[in-house]
């Protein structure tokens, strides 16, 4: 391959600079959410939250996958969670020998409410964008994420 095209292109370095400064936000923001569901969890919990209410019950090893993290890592989150009172583990109908984590009603509730104040203020900061722009950029995100999911 040609030495030229491996050279960041000036495109490229604005979009990884832009990209950083939004995951820093998207980071303390999700801290924020998640301590307003409750007080002790931290930034990692609320994508659990958006996970578990979007997708419904899961294996640990699956969200695990998804997040690109370890199972250690995912076990430690998950117990505090169950510990708060916010999901419960059920075994799977499909195998005896492993289990789903599901929501709690209280869990839902907490995150629900707080996940409705968050799209308020999407609502409120966006207000002034086209909604073709936010399609746009909504589906170009979704292509990002994609990418990341196949190249690894």
């Amino acid at each position: 391959m040609d030495e030229a095209r491996l050279q960041p292109t000036p495109e490229l370095l604005d979009l990884e600079r832009e990209l950083t400064v939004f995951l820093r936000r998207a980071r303390a923001f999700s801290g924020e959410m998640a301590r307003e569901v409750h007080p002790e969890l931290e930034p990692a919990a609320y994508g659990l939250f958006v996970r578990l209410d979007d997708g419904g019950p899961q294996r640990a090893t699956d969200l695990a996958m998804y997040f690109g993290v370890g199972k250690a890592t995912i076990s430690r989150q998950l117990r505090v969670l169950e510990n708060l009172g916010l999901i419960y583990r059920a075994p799977d109908p499909d195998d005896g020998r492993a289990s789903l984590v599901h929501l709690t009603p209280r869990g839902r509730d907490r995150f629900r409410s707080v996940r409705e104040a968050r799209r308020a203020q999407y609502v409120r900061r966006l207000a002034s964008w086209d909604p073709a722009e936010i399609a746009e950029l909504a589906r170009l995100l979704h292509q990002l994420n994609t990418m990341s999911d196949t190249d690894g």
